[in-house]
């Protein structure tokens, strides 16, 4: 227990420490965010600075070299598949602020991208005999056998884009992911036992660079982390899931990521099919702030669903 209050002192201070270096050289870049015209209740954050999860990537990174955990092949993968999708982020982003605007990868790009590296990840799950998952609330698990390379490489892919849609308010992605790292870090180490600690530290590497990550990051946030961050944190996400053997975790304890998503399709395909808006704006959390919700309360009541579904899971876990 020892070590891991540590980890979380050292990475959520390595995090904190970055991302007050970062800053000052983000705005010197003039690495402002590019608001979209449609959300007007954020047009007062233009010019924010953005790619701040370019210091909490690294920070876990970097974290990871002390405790060892780069000596545990499955780990190091982790943070290998992590690092990958915070480079697609990092190059939409750097895109972005090359043009000026709104616009980095072409929306095909990004997805060739991202399904390039999941399909490596399911690969990486069967050759490495990660078959076995765990089941939500069942108890229990269940093998899958070659299966597992379509179901993971799917779960990469949802996992990315859900924490991508979430990330839209101050606080919000960062906040939710704690809770979910949390959860998934004490999960873990219940049902992996000593083999799953290099797994379950770095997901609580995750919840540090996090908690150092939200001093800027909450409500008013000072910077944004960018695609850079929200691609980082969605490939983590599923990268610890999938090589703890929680795959199917990753869509309870992410059930507010889940929602983005979803919010974000049935939109589409209602507009589509009646030409009239199911919410007032996707995805759900946008919604909730046009009914009147602040930035604040919204994270707030996410963390605390995430937070709530994280103990439900714990609970049932055997």
């Amino acid at each position: 227990m020892r070590t891991e209050i540590v980890i979380l002192f050292a990475a959520g201070g390595g995090s904190a420490l970055l991302c007050a270096l970062l800053l000052p050289l983000l705005k010197k870049l003039h690495a402002g965010q590019y608001i979209l015209g449609y959300v007007r209740e954020h047009m007062d954050k233009s010019g924010t600075p953005t790619m701040g999860g370019l210091a909490f990537v690294c920070a876990a990174a970097l974290c990871a070299i002390p405790f060892g955990l780069y000596a545990d092949r499955h780990t190091a993968v982790a943070i290998t598949f992590g690092c990958a999708y915070a480079a697609v982020g990092f190059l939409d982003d750097f895109l972005k602020l090359r043009r000026r605007r709104n616009l980095g990868l072409r929306a095909y790009q990004k997805i060739l991208f991202q399904l390039a590296v999941a399909l490596l990840a399911g690969l990486y799950c069967y050759t490495a005999g990660l078959t076995e998952l765990h089941l939500p609330l069942l108890g229990g698990s269940a093998d899958v056998g070659v299966w597992i390379v379509p179901l993971a490489a799917f779960a990469f892919v949802a996992a990315t884009n859900c924490v991508n849609l979430t990330d839209g308010l101050d606080g919000l992605a960062a906040s939710v992911s704690f809770w979910y790292f949390a959860a998934l870090a004490a999960l873990t180490f219940l049902l992996s036992g000593e083999a799953g600690v290099p797994l379950a530290r770095l997901a609580l590497i995750l919840c540090g660079v996090l908690a150092g990550y939200l001093l800027f990051n909450t409500h008013r946030a000072s910077v944004f982390m960018g695609d850079t961050g929200s691609l980082g944190l969605g490939g983590f996400a599923a990268a610890v899931a999938a090589f703890g053997g929680n795959l199917l975790y990753i869509a309870v304890l992410g059930v507010m990521f889940v929602c983005s998503g979803i919010s974000v399709i049935l939109q589409v395909i209602y507009y589509k099919t009646t030409k009239k808006r199911l919410f007032r704006m996707a995805p759900l959390h946008h919604h909730l702030q046009k009914c009147g919700y602040s930035e604040s309360k919204v994270a707030y009541a996410y963390s605390l669903i995430t937070a709530a579904a994280g103990l439900l899971c714990l609970a049932f876990a055997k």
